[in-house]
């Protein structure tokens, strides 16, 4: 379904007025929070290595545009009632002044901490009307509402003036935007020239960009502004640039648009069709939450184009391995429908052009915190392609909602989808690097792929407004360099979600540097992982143990190390620690009331 919105645009202005009126006091409406229709109303933010919660803001029915930084003007009217005479004036004021004496306190009188003089009377004001602007600007790193009051974001605490779009995270949060190193800046404008290049080394490592994937973006803003936008794209390019490595130590291949035949392969014409339409239409929506404008139908194809000719570029031995960086993302969109802000499956198409190119087996592993259930959809039938996925679940009240452990592939391709359903947020890097050494790669090695994909997703990341997990750029790296070791090296990573631009900057420059040769500091001998993570990976292991027999022997060793930690009744425990500790009249009562009245009855006895 292809919704057309009515957009208004104002390209030329940086400011928008919301004006509510208001007798004597200010109110606050909660935005509409439709993002992935969560239920959950929480935004994740790092605290001295823990995750705090903050409410989230999310998408309303109308929106204004604004460009880089808007700013909202709150106007407040406030009314008093009629004056009345002075005589029953002066009698209020009395009772007002005798009423707040009572109330006092002998030390706040003898103090003088209130003046009870009558200067407070003002019956004989005129009343006026008097606008009060409040004025707000949306953080550039995490697009979370501040007040004008503030310099630093009170979400993420990048600075108002922050230089990450230019600089990427090699920017100072704290700082407004300075001079980095000249030679070490602009991918953007460098990529241009570039890009004529279509060939890269067969020992190098192929990047795919192209600057028209930022013309896709949303024409009208709303509530603030949408999490997929062209700054992750941006921001990501400035890192590689500010640390030379693309431009410079990546080669770039050529863009060119994905043709129908090849998306046929993988969607269906309605698919087609109704992401070709958005080309003739200003704005629309095919969900919600995902937009479309003139310039998406394009930056869709040109994605998809470049992930084949990257997989294809790569089996063929013309590239060690790649990264698309590329928007929007795919992994949500199925067979038939756009969604999740993705319009063709860029993964599906990648793992489609390798086949052609003459590989057998392909395995695609999807980190992102969000279940590809498009990538799932369109492969769930298929013993050639093995869909491994990492993802925040919770019995299915996570978005999409899709993806649960006993999900493992229909009519005869059971086995070859594994689902790893994280049951809470804040999962880290200890909980995804035990599921790789005991699931993933020992199933990804069964399995002898030719080819592998990596749908790489960094809203898991540290820091992330919607995945609110806790996963570092070392951890990304590390299970990076653990996939390498298959299907040859051959190994193409394509970028999904992530929406902390400071986040996603570092995480995918940590990944290239992976595919460059360097080697993740990470110690992967001594891993404990959480709790709920290991029932996690149990419930897992009990599943896929019956389609891959190498998980048998793991399965067997992690149950007689972790097995009782793992499944232990810890509420029961808990209950009995606190019988242990607290007084015995506790238990009897259980009820503060209880306790101070026996309390007053020991004092008066003592008395």
């Amino acid at each position: 379904m292809l919704l057309v919105d009515k957009c208004h645009i104002n390209s030329e202005h940086k400011m928008v007025s919301d004006t509510l009126q208001i007798n004597h006091h200010l109110t606050n409406g909660e935005a509409e929070n439709n993002l992935h229709r969560q239920s959950e109303k929480t935004l994740c933010q790092p605290l001295n290595g823990s995750l705090g919660e903050v409410s989230s803001l999310g998408f309303g029915a109308n929106r204004t545009h604004t460009d880089e930084e808007s700013v909202d003007i709150l106007e407040v009217t406030t009314r008093d009632s009629a004056a009345t005479s002075n005589s029953n004036s002066h009698l209020d004021v009395i009772a007002k002044t005798g009423k707040r004496q009572n109330d006092m306190t002998l030390e706040d009188i003898y103090n003088k901490e209130y003046n009870f003089d009558d200067d407070d009377d003002d019956s004989d004001w005129d009343p006026l009307e008097k606008n009060i602007e409040v004025l707000k600007w949306f953080c550039v790193n995490c697009t979370m509402v501040n007040f004008d009051d503030v310099v630093h974001c009170d979400v993420c605490g990048e600075h108002r003036e922050s230089g990450i779009l230019r600089h990427g995270f090699h920017a100072s949060p704290f700082l407004p935007e300075q001079s980095l190193d000249p030679n070490g800046s602009e991918l953007i404008e460098s990529s241009k020239g570039s890009c004529s290049q279509n060939v890269a080394p067969n020992n190098s490592t192929a990047v795919g960009f192209d600057e028209r994937m930022l013309l896709h973006a949303e024409v009208e803003m709303k509530s603030h502004p949408h999490p997929e936008r062209p700054d992750r794209l941006r921001a990501i390019a400035a890192s590689l640039a500010t640390a030379g490595i693309f431009p410079g130590r990546c080669h770039p291949i050529l863009a060119r648009e994905i043709t129908r035949e090849e998306l046929l392969m993988i969607h269906s014409p309605e698919n087609i069709e109704a992401v070709e339409l958005t080309s003739r239409m200003l704005a629309s929506y095919f969900t919600p939450d995902t937009y479309a404008n003139e310039h998406s139908a394009r930056a869709a194809r040109l994605a998809a184009g470049l992930c084949a000719d990257l997989a294809s570029t790569i089996f063929s031995g013309r590239a060690k391995n790649g990264f698309a960086l590329v928007r929007p993302p795919g992994h949500h969109a199925g067979v038939k429908q756009a969604m999740g802000f993705c319009l063709h499956n860029n993964a599906a198409i990648a793992a489609s052009a390798a086949q052609a190119a003459g590989a057998k087996k392909v395995l695609i592993v999807d980190w992102d915190v969000h279940h590809g259930n498009g990538t799932q959809e369109i492969f769930d039938q298929s013993k050639s392609v093995l869909y491994v996925s990492l993802h925040r679940h919770e019995g299915g009240k996570f978005y999409p909602g899709t993806g649960a452990a006993d999900e493992v592939g229909t009519m005869g391709a059971e086995g070859y989808c594994v689902n790893i359903p994280w049951s809470r947020r804040g999962v880290g890097d200890k909980d995804y690097i035990y599921a790789f050494q005991h699931i993933v790669i020992p199933i990804a090695s069964e399995f002898a792929p030719d080819f592998t994909i990596i749908s790489a997703g960094f809203d898991a990341a540290r820091g992330d407004p919607l995945g609110c997990c806790d996963v570092t750029p070392a951890g990304f790296a590390q299970m990076t360099e653990m996939l390498t070791a298959l299907s040859g090296g051959k190994l193409l990573v394509i970028l999904e979600g992530g929406y902390n631009l400071r986040s996603i900057s570092c995480s995918a420059t940590a990944v290239i540097k992976v595919l460059l040769g360097e080697s993740p500091a990470c110690n992967l001998d001594d891993i404990v992982p959480s709790k709920s993570g290991l029932r996690t990976i149990f419930e897992v292991l009990k599943i896929q143990t019956k389609y891959w027999p190498a998980l048998e022997s793991t399965f067997s060793k992690l149950q007689l190390r972790w097995g009782i930690y793992a499944f232990q009744d810890t509420g029961k425990q808990v209950k009995r620690r606190r019988k242990a500790v607290v007084p015995v009249w506790w238990r009897w009562g259980r009820k503060r009331l209880f306790y101070r009245v026996l309390s007053k009855q020991l004092q008066f006895k003592v008395k």
